[in-house]
């Protein structure tokens, strides 16, 4: 089935839950996949940046990709605008202003810090404009967050571990680390060592596994590199074990639905295994990824999603609470957002 335009109006399912404003959280977001083309456009006149497409018509026309490496291409040509503190800024308050409407009250964000570092753009101006912007969204818009820095795994695992040295002095900022970019041919195995010394840092650590390729790398993920949540892991179902692993451990999956179609992970959104790795008990969340070249946000993706598998109201709220408790915030904060939960999805009195 075909995915909208980023930005297209999120309408509500007919059902009794309010899919759009129930309290949800995101784990699964790459910041630089926010970067809507007009933003794109906008910043790039600003720095003196000139595209490869003429208008933002053009260059919205590329997001039509037919695989992962199709994707890449366009998203870090976009990315060539991104050159001073400011810009980071507005593009991390551009995302929280636009998911803030949709019920997102905490938001765990992914950076590439390696995209911008060899285009010459210093680590700290990255961390300090995202992390500025992220203060400003808690403050005024009253969304709480984490930062997560991801090494490219289609780079070396030397570039990893310098860009780890990097993050050191920035660890009140970024809370753990993780690995993207090209799954296919770049297993978790590759950088071993440096998750080894990001946990002796004090870093979380998460993975994309299983997206592109199969089960074995959600193996490699949760044996070497000791991940707290799998990013993706769609490909789990083809390992009977690895799934009862990931059921008795309760280890989060960070799914993307709309990703997972617009990038032919699966053949169509009707065709997606949320709903199947859901009902083999496994801890799955709903997430947008790169929403703003996979065709919605999160609300996008809940809506989307629940009328293609069909979900029911009790999944799509396990989702929701799911999304929190896989979270990296304090128990205190996780019951709050919990009861928000509750309070919206308390039956009407009659």
């Amino acid at each position: 089935m075909g995915v909208p335009a980023a930005g297209a109006a999120t309408s509500q399912p007919s059902g009794k839950l309010d899919l759009i404003a129930l309290p949800k959280a995101e784990l699964h977001l790459h910041i630089e996949g926010t970067f809507e083309p007009e933003l794109i456009f906008t910043i790039a006149e600003r720095n003196g940046v000139r595209l490869d497409y003429p208008n933002v018509e053009a260059l919205r026309e590329a997001y039509n990709f037919s695989d992962l490496q199709s994707f890449l291409n366009v998203y870090y040509h976009g990315m060539e605008a991104l050159r001073v503190e400011q810009d980071y800024y507005d593009l991390t308050t551009a995302y929280l202003r636009r998911v803030q409407p949709q019920g997102v009250r905490h938001a765990e964000i992914f950076f590439d810090p390696q995209a911008h570092t060899k285009r010459g753009v210093a680590f700290d101006v990255v961390v300090e404009g995202i992390s500025r912007g992220l203060a400003d969204g808690e403050r005024n818009l009253g969304i709480t967050s984490r930062l997560i820095m991801c090494f490219l795994r289609d780079l070396s695992a030397e570039s990893a571990m310098a860009t780890l040295e990097s993050a050191l002095p920035y660890k009140d900022r970024v809370i753990g680390v993780g690995l993207d970019s090209a799954e296919r041919g770049n297993p978790p195995s590759k950088f071993q060592a440096v998750f080894d010394r990001a946990r002796a840092q004090g870093f979380l650590t998460v993975a994309h596994a299983g997206e592109e390729a199969g089960p074995e790398y959600v193996w490699e993920a949760l044996d070497l590199l000791k991940v707290s949540r799998v990013d993706h892991g769609v490909r789990s179902l083809e390992d009977p074990k690895l799934v009862a692993r990931l059921g008795n451990e309760r280890m989060p999956l960070t799914v993307c639905p709309l990703s997972n179609a617009r990038l032919h992970v699966v053949p169509t959104l009707a065709a997606h295994p949320l709903k199947r790795m859901m009902d083999a008990g496994l801890m799955c969340t709903c997430n947008s990824d790169d929403p703003a070249y996979f065709g919605g946000y999160v609300a996008e993706n809940y809506v989307q999603t629940a009328a293609a598998l069909p979900l029911s109201d009790q999944q799509l709220v396990t989702l929701a609470r799911n999304s929190f408790e896989a979270s990296f915030i304090d128990e205190t904060l996780k019951r709050r957002y919990l009861a928000e939960i509750d309070a919206a999805t308390r039956p009407a009195p009659y």
